[in-house]
């Protein structure tokens, strides 16, 4: 039994277990044996594999890869925030229908399709295993639009934190408000922040 679990990727699907000819029966007897730790609903990492530094990001990103990390999970990891997620929160496009995951406890936002992808990078969840995730510039943005939902402190806090990165760059925090139409309150906000 060891040994096709052990010619699985590090972090795998039911599908892409089956597909390389480990039935289920033999996945489920490595979760129950520690051999395999199940991440997700059919989400699943070797247990010899690396560590993963966003174990629950991983989970999310394997149950809906077009989603993206925003909002208070993405603030969280770009250190923006000392605010944990009670939920992994991801962004999908508005004509997307959005996944129901229910571990871990996900929250979804739906954003625009045209400027979806303004802002999009990606961070390593585990080696060599990216996740895609807005930039910290698009997540202060979003935590301005979105600052009656989730708290007009957080998104101050997210900007003035992110002002005092060495890589801050006002300008393009005025051109991605500009874009996604929130430009007046992060100017207001912006021009607080930099007085004096």
């Amino acid at each position: 039994m060891a040994v096709p679990l052990k010619n699985l990727p590090d972090t795998f699907t039911t599908g892409e277990a089956r597909r390389r000819g480990v039935h289920p029966r033999v996945l489920y007897r490595g979760r129950d044996d520690g051999e395999v730790i199940e991440l997700s609903r059919g989400v699943f990492r070797r247990a010899d594999a690396a560590p993963a530094s966003y174990p629950d990001l991983l989970a999310v990103a394997y149950r809906a890869p077009r989603a993206v990390v925003c909002c208070v999970s993405a603030a969280a990891v770009h250190d923006l925030t000392d605010q944990l997620p009670a939920s992994v929160q991801i962004a999908v496009p508005t004509h997307d229908r959005p996944p129901r995951i229910t571990y871990p406890s996900t929250e979804v936002f739906r954003f625009d399709a045209d400027t979806f992808e303004v802002g999009l990078t990606a961070i390593e969840a585990a080696p060599g295993e990216p996740v895609r995730i807005y930039d910290p510039a698009r997540t202060v943005v979003d935590l301005m639009r979105l600052r009656h939902r989730l708290g007009e402190p957080l998104a101050h806090a997210a900007l003035h934190r992110y002002l005092r990165r060495s890589d801050a760059r006002p300008g393009e925090l005025l051109r991605l408000a500009d874009v996604l139409g929130v430009q007046g309150p992060l100017r207001r906000a912006l021009d607080v922040a930099t007085a004096g």
